[in-house]
């Protein structure tokens, strides 16, 4: 179980510092209002909960399933608990946050659009990633190939990777207009989190961008 939402912030800056936070995550950063009230899913090694903390005063704390890189967060003074974003979310009153960030997690966990449903009842806006299975890489390895592709970002074999649900650029959208949810601002970016200049055609991000960030927030 998630246990109690209510956990203290950050009361002083802590001494960690991930040097390998992925560019990705702070561009993710840059959609989040300085002094937001924000809670990461999935926050790995709590690198953007520190960074959010550090550089944009924010009241950041997080989610993670896995319990060993829980332990390394709260080892080094970060707010975070063991929990799962399928099951526990909804263990959060509404809008307790201003944002709700998932980082490359959407294609791994078991309801999506449930997950989405529960991220923007809990906080005003929600920041999410996801690698996109439209690139062209992906497409040309399965046409050619016949297999599941093997790419930087789909890098584990079938039959082991976490990501249940891969979903394109196009299929997001889509699933946000079906949902009601407007989006605010959204980027596709290469492997490495830089940018890429498709922001104005969403069709050539689906086939040139490896991932992609979305802000998003529900219809008034």
């Amino acid at each position: 179980m998630l246990g109690s939402p209510e956990v203290s912030a950050l009361k002083e800056p802590v001494q960690f510092v991930a040097k390998n936070m992925r560019l990705d995550l702070r561009l993710m950063s840059e959609m989040i209002t300085p002094g937001s009230r924000v809670l990461d899913i999935g926050s790995g090694d709590g690198s953007l909960i520190e960074h959010l903390f550090r550089t944009r005063g924010c009241d950041a704390r997080g989610i993670e399933l896995d319990m060993a890189a829980v332990t390394r967060s709260v080892a080094h003074g970060l707010p975070v608990m063991q929990g799962d974003a399928d099951s526990d979310l909804e263990h959060y009153p509404d809008a307790a946050f201003d944002y709700v960030v998932l980082s490359r997690t959407l294609q791994a966990v078991e309801r999506p659009r449930e997950v989405l449903r529960q991220m923007l009842r809990i906080s005003t806006r929600a920041v999410v990633s996801f690698p996109n299975f439209g690139h062209w890489t992906v497409r040309w390895q399965l046409l050619v190939g016949g297999r599941m592709p093997m790419t930087k970002t789909w890098h584990v074999p079938w039959h082991e990777t976490p990501n249940i649900h891969p979903c394109s650029v196009r299929d997001f959208f889509e699933l946000c207009a079906q949902e009601g949810y407007v989006v605010e601002r959204w980027l596709a970016v290469d492997e490495a989190g830089q940018r890429s200049p498709w922001r104005r055609y969403p069709w050539m991000a689906n086939l040139f961008g490896e991932q992609a960030l979305f802000l998003l927030r529900r219809a008034t």
